[in-house]
């Protein structure tokens, strides 16, 4: 068995046909066939059903799947991380992330990283949630991620700052003039919720963070992006929560930002399958810098800023 022949497995899987799988993999589709038997007589058994159009994975193939996807790019990654360390032209950074972080945090992060590393290019992988992020990380799709700090994780997790999380109201708001608003006081307003609103113990939180404050918060409409949720909220939908960071890009337009009393704030982190060196470390080390720097705004008077041990913590 060989990592060759696991790749063309992987491949004829994504692709569910072995013609589209040799002409992505640059072989004849004869090759191609010899490879897969070869493979499956290692193996022991079929891993594919061949069909009059196309293939689909056997028993057999659904298990071996995800362990051979994980030694091809356990593999690609070595080499990204090798070409990475020495500053290698053409050697690449694979970073995964959720789509809010992705909009609200990261462009500013990588504008510094290109600056600093030309010679080390930076691919993107943006998941909905917290969950699709942790099992293609934990697949090897990336290097390393950024989110919300995972439960159990068995690889490092290097903690680097915090996000704030707001109250996104119309401009036009009786609200909108103020710094912050407590909870109770929303309690008779409808909500846009988000898919990617995070869980704490199974519960999502603005239904849990709602409930300590006296009542259950009043849907309005669902959506799938946070981005939407603040979209919808600036047009008077209803109000929504987002991390500050994605809102602040609609402040001065048609929505203001209310941050909450006592703040709301969720850890972020970058986590990985194997040690952070190299680009990956250094990457890591820029994240916290550019993190620390935004998590310092100025003070406005006579309002101090909260203690961080009197702040909520948003958990994924």
């Amino acid at each position: 068995m060989s990592l060759r022949q696991m790749e063309y497995f992987v491949t004829v899987a994504e692709e569910s046909s072995f013609t589209r799988a040799a002409e992505r993999l640059h072989v004849t589709q004869p090759a191609l066939s010899h490879q897969i038997k070869a493979l499956e007589r290692a193996v022991g058994g079929p891993l594919l059903e061949r069909l009059p159009r196309g293939v689909r994975l056997t028993a057999m193939g659904r298990a071996f799947l995800p362990h051979a996807e994980r030694s091809v790019r356990s593999a690609a990654q070595a080499c990204r991380a090798a070409r990475a360390a020495a500053g290698a032209q053409g050697g690449e950074l694979h970073i995964a992330t959720v789509h809010a972080i992705a909009v609200g945090v990261l462009p500013d992060v990588f504008a510094r990283w290109r600056a600093a590393h030309p010679g080390v290019g930076l691919v993107l992988h943006e998941y909905a949630t917290t969950e699709a992020l942790e099992d293609r990380i934990e697949r090897g799709t990336a290097d390393l991620a950024v989110g919300p700090p995972p439960v159990g994780w068995s690889g490092p997790v290097v903690p680097v700052g915090t996000e704030d999380v707001v109250i996104v109201v119309p401009f036009d708001d009786p609200l909108a003039g103020r710094a912050s608003v407590r909870l109770q006081e929303l309690a008779d307003r409808f909500w846009v919720r988000c898919a990617m609103e995070p869980l704490v113990d199974g519960v999502p939180f603005l239904d849990r963070a709602c409930a300590r404050a006296g009542f259950s918060p009043r849907t309005a409409v669902r959506t799938e992006h946070t981005s939407t949720a603040v979209r919808m909220a600036a047009a008077g939908v209803g109000i929504a929560t987002a991390p500050a960071h994605v809102a602040r890009g609609a402040v001065g337009e048609d929505c203001a930002l209310l941050a909450v009393d006592p703040p709301w704030r969720r850890e972020l982190a970058v986590f990985s399958r194997v040690a952070l060196t190299g680009a990956a470390a250094a990457f890591t080390d820029l994240l916290a810098d550019v993190r620390r720097g935004a998590e310092a705004p100025p003070v406005s008077p006579g309002r101090p800023r909260a203690d961080c041990d009197e702040s909520v913590q948003v958990m994924p």
